[in-house]
């Protein structure tokens, strides 16, 4: 059975919810939080134990860049940060993450890059992962963006994970950038490339 059969339709994991929620409460409290819950179509907060619907996910992000234009960009990268952080306690073997720790960084990220690809569906829903090598990953259709047009990246969140995971997992020295939106002109896949100063070090 190929991944896109086994991969459900439309769900996503619940942390691109549950790691913004904190973060709303900073900015206005609870009564704003839950307001912007409301402005999303969420009447029933994800209790963390299963996938969510990608569209609920999605309303939440989009509301946020609607509300808090200039917040937005940092709250969804912090919101990415703590989901990479939750992957990194709960999924992740430690014996996984002390091989890709001794690893260098080389064939540590061509190892994290297939788990990634892997697990892919927890994190694009419906969209689809492509991995053209270690250090670059592409979502087509990302359900996080999907329809809106912006002159800017928007997928901050993604951008954490990807980063977060790779300075945990590969070097401290990676970051990600998203260097291509597909809400941006022309559409297309958004892509994320990962850099590592450390393979230039020396």
């Amino acid at each position: 059975m190929s991944e896109d059969a086994q991969r459900p339709a439309g769900l996503i994991g619940p942390n691109a919810i549950l790691q913004l929620l904190p973060l709303l409460d900073r900015i206005g409290g609870p009564e704003r939080r839950n307001r912007m819950l409301a402005a999303a179509g969420i009447f029933d907060v994800p209790d963390g134990s299963c996938m969510i619907p990608e569209g609920d996910a999605a309303r939440l992000h989009q509301q946020l860049r609607k509300e808090e234009p200039d917040l937005a960009p940092c709250l969804s990268s912090v919101a990415g940060y703590e989901t990479a952080n939750y992957i990194l306690s709960h999924r992740i073997p430690r014996p996984a993450q002390w091989v890709l720790h001794t690893l260098p960084p080389a064939p540590s990220a061509r190892l994290l890059s297939r788990a990634i690809k892997k697990h892919a569906w927890t994190f694009v829903g419906s969209g689809r992962l492509r991995v053209p090598n270690a250090w670059t990953f592409e979502i087509e259709d990302n359900p996080l963006i999907r329809g809106e047009r912006s002159e800017t990246c928007l997928c901050h969140w993604h951008a954490a994970v990807f980063a977060r995971l790779y300075q945990a997992l590969v070097s401290p020295s990676c970051t990600c950038e998203e260097c291509r939106c597909g809400a941006q002109n022309g559409g297309g896949p958004c892509r994320f490339e990962v850099r590592c100063a450390a393979l230039h070090v020396g």
